[in-house]
């Protein structure tokens, strides 16, 4: 029976396993290999590794979690549930006991149907600005308005450069005013195609049959937490379609930490791998409570 299991191998899930091994904790960490910034060339806003790779950064933490004993293998969690003192993971070709679960799967970016868009994702088509702004600096930018809160979005990446436009699908008197203010340029027509030449993004091809220049768009997707197997451990979502935690990751199930993006869809690499070193610390301290109740009896 392993003491912890932590059900994802990305900056969170590596972290939390860090810092537990370190504790002396008999972690297991299960990956399924297919972490979301794998599109992107480099992890920025990380001090110390601003422009590492992220395979290179994941490699480098599944070293360390090694180092001190930890575990990591590449596997896929399909589904979870309690078990007594303890729960049940079932893995593509075996079924793991354990004490306590991290969970830090992720989420999922889901895109509007916009032909090329995926293939860019992480490239020149881009969402976080504080991610990718810096690198597209003075560039010609497009934003693109395919739902709520994308107006915002172009007001944000105006700080990154001059020329902006915002694509408008919708767009109320409110946000076109804020836009005109903050000297984003609006297009008020459907983008309906990417045009690509060398491997670059080179411009928006509209519903008219015309085209606008440029060479970066930012697209806030809709984030879907990858959280059923926080569901089948017991978990609630919350009216706003997430899991709720408190402030060290601990969910409404005992025995159940949750970090990263599957909770938080604002978390960033380094965010993350806070978020798993603060649900280490209460991890161990939990079965540090749990071993001194049984000493006890």
């Amino acid at each position: 029976m392993e003491e912890v299991l932590v059900i994802g191998g990305g900056a969170g899930g590596l972290n939390a396993a860090l810092v537990l091994s370190r504790a002396r904790r008999r972690v297991l960490v299960v990956d399924s290999g297919a972490p979301r910034n794998a599109p992107a060339h480099e992890v920025h806003g990380f001090v110390s590794r601003d422009g590492t790779p992220p395979a290179e950064l994941l490699a480098k933490g599944r070293a360390e979690v090694e180092h001190y004993g930890g575990r990591v293998v590449d596997d896929e969690a399909r589904a979870a549930r309690p078990d007594g003192d303890g729960f049940e993971v079932d893995l593509a070709g075996r079924t793991v006991r354990t004490r306590r679960v991290v969970v830090a799967t992720g989420l999922h970016d889901e895109l509007p149907d916009l032909p090329g868009l995926r293939e860019r994702w992480g490239r020149d088509a881009l969402h976080c600005p504080y991610c990718h702004g810096w690198e597209v600096r003075d560039e010609p930018i497009g934003v693109l308005g395919w739902r709520p809160g994308a107006a915002h979005q172009a007001v944000l990446v105006r700080q990154w450069s001059d020329d902006v436009v915002f694509f408008a699908a919708e767009l109320d008197d409110a946000e076109r005013a804020t836009l005109i203010a903050r000297g984003v340029r609006i297009v008020d027509s459907a983008v309906t195609g990417l045009e690509v030449e060398n491997d670059a993004l080179r411009g928006l091809r509209l519903a008219d049959g015309t085209s606008v220049a440029r060479s970066a768009l930012f697209v806030q997707p809709r984030f879907v937490p990858n959280d059923a197997l926080l569901v089948g451990l017991g978990c609630e979502r919350d009216d706003n379609g997430w899991i709720p935690v408190d402030p060290t990751g601990r969910t409404s199930v005992p025995g159940v930490w949750a970090v990263g993006n599957v909770v938080d869809p604002s978390a960033q690499v380094v965010t993350a791998a806070s978020a798993g070193a603060k649900a280490a610390a209460m991890v161990n301290m939990d079965l540090i409570e749990e071993e001194m109740r049984e000493r006890a009896r």
